[in-house]
């Protein structure tokens, strides 16, 4: 028996990948999204990214590298999360705003706009970054 595998291609050209049971959404076979997580039809999660209990990827957003998004975090809009950065708790990144390196968003921040967040910088409590903001430590 032949097994189908379908491609998606992610920018960089086609890999192996599938649509989320839980919205639609494109992932990588090589990333891993829990279950319960949604990933929405326009989205895209690849490389070796995760994301994990009631996280929501929608829009246009996209999470790769090797990036970590849970918790009850939103990533949305034509926002991007990747490198090793982390979203969690309640943290909401959108807009156009990007996430990179192993930078941290947490709690209850926000990162919007164009704002960018990256090095080792850590965004929480409820802090909002935004603007054409370049946050990094």
């Amino acid at each position: 028996m032949e097994t189908k595998v379908t491609l998606y291609d992610f920018g960089s050209g086609p890999v192996p990948a599938h649509k989320h049971v839980n919205g639609g959404g494109w992932v990588a076979d090589t990333a891993h999204v829990s279950p319960g997580a949604y990933v929405e039809e326009g989205a895209q999660v690849y490389y070796l990214a995760q994301v994990f209990d009631q996280a929501r990827i929608y829009g246009q957003a996209r999470v790769s590298g090797q990036a970590k998004i849970f918790g009850q975090a939103h990533v949305y809009g034509q926002a991007g999360v990747s490198g090793h950065a982390k979203v969690f708790d309640s943290a909401l990144v959108f807009g156009e705003a990007e996430i990179y390196g192993q930078a941290q968003v947490f709690d209850e921040a926000w990162v919007y706009d164009t704002a960018q967040v990256h090095g080792h910088a850590k965004i929480y409590g409820h802090a909002q970054v935004s603007g054409d903001a370049n946050r990094c430590s």
